[in-house]
């Protein structure tokens, strides 16, 4: 297996420190948050992983230079020109990252204890074409799963009524959990990948560039065909989004009891 860190997003509400720096270099407990979300990565046995740049990209490049990319065979995937969000990143890296083994994609603003074995023993004892770590936090937008299998059926903004696919309905057996930002994707669903980002990009795409596009959007349009499931986080395990000023210093408060 490997990974690909994104560290790629702007992070307005991690102001001003972002005036200067990339949201991946914010330190929490002293350490930042790309350093955590490596070692993490490391410790579940994966060596090969690449980290897409945008924002304030050199410092990223100067920092894993700095610490030797940690021991790790680490590349990076350049969106300085476009930021290509998680679907495009991931289609872009794909280049680095090759098609033969699943990929552990992980954002670097999230934070959790959770050992991302567990995850991945799940990932490969139920076959998944793509496994999605989620919670039971409180949150507006929801993925619904199938209870009797598991498997993505839907999305939902609670606040505006908005679903996806069209016309989707929860049925009375499905659940809903938020989506938190570490997922697992096997080779099985990168042709579909590419396909995706054909028929979205359509004409008005320039000639071999990627064009921007959620990787939620394409699980969604894949869900039917594919077996997407999810993967609760134990309630005994912590979890941060650190994406705004707010989150970081309840992440900071929290760490020095993190199992980290």
């Amino acid at each position: 297996m490997k990974a690909m860190i994104c560290a790629a997003g702007l992070g307005t509400r991690l102001r001003p420190f972002t005036l200067r720096h990339p949201k991946a270099l914010v330190p929490v407990d002293g350490v930042p948050m790309l350093q955590r979300v490596i070692e993490r990565v490391a410790a579940a046995g994966i060596t090969d992983i690449v980290v897409n740049i945008h924002h304030f990209g050199q410092q990223i490049v100067d920092f894993l230079q700095a610490n030797r990319n940690f021991g790790l065979n680490i590349a990076v995937s350049d969106e300085t020109d476009r930021l290509l969000d998680t679907g495009g990143g991931l289609l872009k890296a794909l280049a680095l990252l090759g098609e033969n083994e699943p990929v552990l994609i992980h954002n670097a603003d999230i934070l959790t204890d959770l050992p991302l074995s567990l995850m991945i023993d799940f990932h490969k004892a139920t076959k998944a074409d793509a496994t999605l770590l989620c919670s039971q936090r409180s949150s507006s937008r929801q993925l619904w799963f199938n209870g009797d299998n598991n498997r993505l059926v839907g999305w939902e903004n609670c606040k505006t009524g908005e679903t996806r696919p069209a016309g989707f309905a929860p049925g009375t057996a499905d659940e809903a959990s938020p989506f938190d930002g570490v997922h697992i994707v096997s080779p099985a669903l990168f042709p579909r990948l590419r396909q995706y980002h054909e028929e979205l990009a359509g004409h008005e795409r320039t000639p071999g560039a990627i064009a921007p596009f959620s990787i939620i959007s394409f699980y969604l349009s894949a869900a039917a065909e594919s077996n997407i499931v999810r993967f609760m986080l134990p309630t005994d395990y912590q979890w941060f989004d650190v994406g705004s000023a707010d989150k970081l210093e309840i992440a900071r408060q929290a760490f020095p009891s993190l199992r980290l």
